[in-house]
């Protein structure tokens, strides 16, 4: 029989798992060194807790799930913020913990990463909140339970709590036998009523739009929300956490609805739809334009990955995937609806020592991407600077923006480059989120990773100022680094590093980067207050 660990890594690598991420620690060395031992895994030693939980959550936007392992208390702990990120924006994390030994749990005995009690299991307790499942695995259980989980994991697309006490860890299990697992589908009544009623209403409405969210993304529908789209004919839009979910080159692409943020075209068009079929989107703060959005709900349909939302009606037992399957083959397809046409930016006319402003900016960001990017940003100024720009074919925009923990992207954006070593992954972070995680750049030269990075420093947290009706509180200054000299420090050598203060050293360093071979970190200077125009609007609706 196979050990407990043993089956558990088996599974995990079954499911396309190939490296984890964590921080080693004494209760968890068993798990670490089953790891370490096996040769069809790797061990992604992170700077801290906390950053391997945010590459972790990177990884599975990429591989559709990873692997995190910690140690009991202070490591599990320190991971929490970026499961609940992971769980709120579902990204399925199977979070390994190292427990101490089972007779010494039993015993009460207080041991250190404790909190003097006795009580070993109140860590798990605290998990349980941000995990769609939890465990603790024994010889006897090994086999129920780890099915259990990934079944959880891979339904609810969320992460799930394993925890194996020390002893257990190499113990050999007690049975093979798997319990029989029967797929959930679909009420077939609630299903067909749900699928006529909306076909009913695309048909009939004098006009619609679709605008699909991010979990179209994380339950693997992609293909099927654009046959949906194909054949209803009908124009989309996406909302701000909902970037790049689709092809935003596509003819039927309106552009980003932010409420009176920002496009005025595209607001009065959305809002005047009497039928908007809404496919796995989030009607938050930040979606909703800090809520200046005018939607009339009566008139949303929004279809969720276990329910069927129709105007004030709620719909539960079918399932996205069957209803976007009936919607793909039955829709009516309508070619007398026409949106708005998205538009790109232009860069504003400068001179070569003008200091480089948002707009400039963003309009060069606009220009440097390439298809098949993948384009991790953080939670802050730049967010809104790059929302508004239609993105090339194939381009995936990594955002954790309902969570918003800064700091996230550049952990995020070394497990994406670990999943993802092909594709040209730029990271473009403002210097007071990096301020929080910066260490982790040195990874990506310890893995021959070779990303392109942008830190944008504009003196402080601009995303917090913006926020503020009044702007210059101190508590969003945060000290001065000479940002572009870290990577020499973090023992990335030979990367390109350069620092751009004015338009002529930005458009220089971009000719540079557009044929890089090797990793490259930019620090990028505007002056203090240089918002974006749709940051700009959201302080003016505060």
């Amino acid at each position: 029989m196979p050990t407990v660990i043993q089956y558990l890594l088996d599974r995990l690598k079954q499911l396309g798992i190939r490296d984890i991420f964590g921080v080693p620690g004494d209760f968890a060395f068993p798990i670490n060194n089953a790891i370490c031992d096996d040769k069809e895994l790797r061990w992604i030693g992170c700077c801290n807790e906390l950053n391997a939980a945010y590459a972790a959550d990177g990884y599975a936007r990429i591989n559709r799930m990873s692997a995190l392992c910690t140690t009991f208390g202070v490591g599990e702990l320190s991971t929490l913020c970026g499961m609940a990120g992971s769980y709120a924006e579902h990204n399925p994390v199977f979070h390994i913990v190292g427990m101490p030994k089972m007779q010494v749990q039993k015993k009460h005995a207080i041991l250190h990463h404790s909190l003097g009690d006795g009580e070993a299991s109140i860590f798990m307790e605290m998990a349980t909140l941000v995990v769609c499942a939890s465990t603790m695995l024994t010889p006897e259980n090994c086999v129920e339970e780890v099915e259990r989980v990934i079944d959880a994991a891979l339904e609810n697309r969320q992460p799930v709590y394993i925890a194996i006490p020390h002893d257990y860890v190499h113990a050999n299990i007690s049975s093979l036998a798997a319990p029989a697992r029967m797929p959930l589908k679909s009420d077939p009544a609630t299903l067909e009523e749900v699928v006529s009623i909306i076909s009913g209403k695309l048909s009939n409405a004098k006009q619609a739009c679709i605008m699909p969210g991010f979990l179209v993304d994380r339950f693997g529908l992609k293909d099927l929300t654009l046959a949906v789209i194909n054949a209803s004919g009908l124009p989309y839009a996406t909302m701000a956490l909902d970037k790049s979910i689709l092809d935003e080159t596509n003819p039927s692409y309106m552009g980003l609805y932010m409420g009176q943020l920002i496009n005025p075209e595209i607001k009065e068009f959305v809002e005047s739809c009497d039928c908007i079929l809404a496919i796995g989107t989030i009607l938050s703060d930040i979606n909703m334009g800090m809520f200046t959005a005018n939607l009339d709900k009566s008139r949303i349909i929004n279809i969720m990955p276990f329910s069927v939302h129709i105007g004030n009606t709620d719909y539960i037992n079918v399932r996205m995937l069957d209803v976007l399957d009936e919607l793909a083959r039955r829709l009516n397809k309508r070619t007398d609806i026409k949106g708005p046409v998205a538009k790109r930016p232009v860069a504003p006319e400068v001179n070569a020592g003008d200091p480089i402003t948002a707009d400039y900016l963003y309009a060069k960001y606009a220009e440097f991407f390439k298809p098949d990017d993948i384009v991790v940003v953080d939670s802050t100024s730049s967010f809104y600077g790059l929302l508004p720009l239609p993105l090339p074919n194939g381009v995936k925009f990594q955002i954790q923006m309902l969570w918003g923990a800064i700091g996230w992207a550049t952990p995020a954006s070394f497990g994406t480059a670990l999943a993802a070593p092909d594709r040209r992954v730029i990271l473009i972070t403002g210097e007071g989120s990096h301020q929080m995680t910066a260490q982790e750049i040195s990874q990506f030269y310890r893995y021959d990773l070779k990303p392109i990075i942008f830190v944008l420093n504009n003196h402080g947290y601009l995303i917090e100022k913006m926020l503020s009706k009044k702007l210059d509180y101190c508590y969003n200054d945060i000290p001065e680094w000479k940002y572009h000299k870290l990577p020499e420090v973090l023992g990335c050598n030979n990367w390109i590093t350069r620092k751009a203060t004015t338009c002529g050293d930005l458009d220089k360093v971009m000719r540079e980067l557009d044929t890089a071979k090797t990793g490259a970190y930019i620090e990028i200077v505007t002056p203090e207050l240089s918002a974006p125009q749709l940051m700009e609007a959201a302080h003016k609706n505060l």
